[in-house]
């Protein structure tokens, strides 16, 4: 249940056009419901702005698509994150107009009414071609919370002039996002060239001394530049609703 949808209950009541035990009926259904497999958490979006994300490793195609399907019908929209392809094809067909990410194995189904739109935009950055499946995460999770969005892509340390000559384009976000592997150097290039927060994401590119991004994650928590925040490997989902809250925050 969304925000904009309970502030119309409050005002129907206010207005006498709706009984007192009729809203309070509607937001009794609301908060949870229970199925086989799962509890939904229809509240999330009242409390948080966004409704629950399905998870899809470890689930199964039905339990997807069942999840989804009662999150819909409360008139919200859907966010699916690491989903395969079998399921990304199985949500195609059951709700059409969907937003399907291939690379990023997301899937996005927007809400009747959109979220809030953040302040200015978030820049995903990625030091290399290989993590795009972590960088589009990111940035599909980004526009479903209502944020603009732009990218720079594959400009590593191994050629920092990459990064270099974007400056323009770093320095106009409002957001930094930076997913990289292998030695996990960008984060700490990209927070000494601006002044907005940077949200490092370590991936786990790289070769065998890199385990599994534990090497970048390092690099990143390790970081000389100031204030580099970093959340954990692989995690652009997280890297981009911590974005978001920032772009969305009110200045008081």
């Amino acid at each position: 249940m969304i925000r904009d949808r309970v502030l119309a209950l409050l005002r129907q009541v206010a207005d006498g056009t709706l009984g007192v035990d009729t809203a309070l009926d509607h937001l009794a259904r609301d908060p949870v419901e229970t199925l086989p497999y799962a509890t939904i958490d229809h509240h999330r979006a009242l409390r948080q702005g966004y409704p629950e994300v399905i998870l899809g490793q470890g689930k199964t195609t039905e339990q997807i698509i069942g999840i989804a399907e009662r999150i819909a019908a409360h008139g919200d929209g859907f966010l699916v994150t690491r989903a395969n392809a079998d399921v990304l094809a199985a949500l195609r067909e059951v709700f059409p107009p969907i937003d399907v990410n291939a690379v990023g194995r997301c899937a996005h189904l927007a809400p009747a009414q959109p979220p809030p739109h953040g302040r200015g935009t978030i820049l995903i950055v990625t030091a290399g071609t290989s993590d795009l499946p972590v960088a589009e995460e990111a940035a599909m999770t980004a526009r479903a919370l209502g944020n603009s969005v732009e990218r720079m892509t594959d400009v590593g340390v191994a050629g920092i002039h990459r990064v270099l000559a974007g400056g323009e384009t770093l320095r106009k976000a409002s957001v930094v996002i930076v997913a990289a592997g292998m030695d996990g150097a960008l984060p700490s290039v990209v927070g000494g060239l601006v002044a907005v927060p940077v949200i490092a994401v370590p991936t786990s590119v790289g070769y065998g001394a890199s385990f599994g991004g534990v090497a970048a994650l390092l690099a990143a928590l390790n970081s000389c530049a100031s204030g580099v925040t970093v959340v954990n490997i692989d995690n652009g989902f997280g890297a981009a609703v911590a974005a978001s809250r920032i772009t969305h925050t009110t200045i008081l």
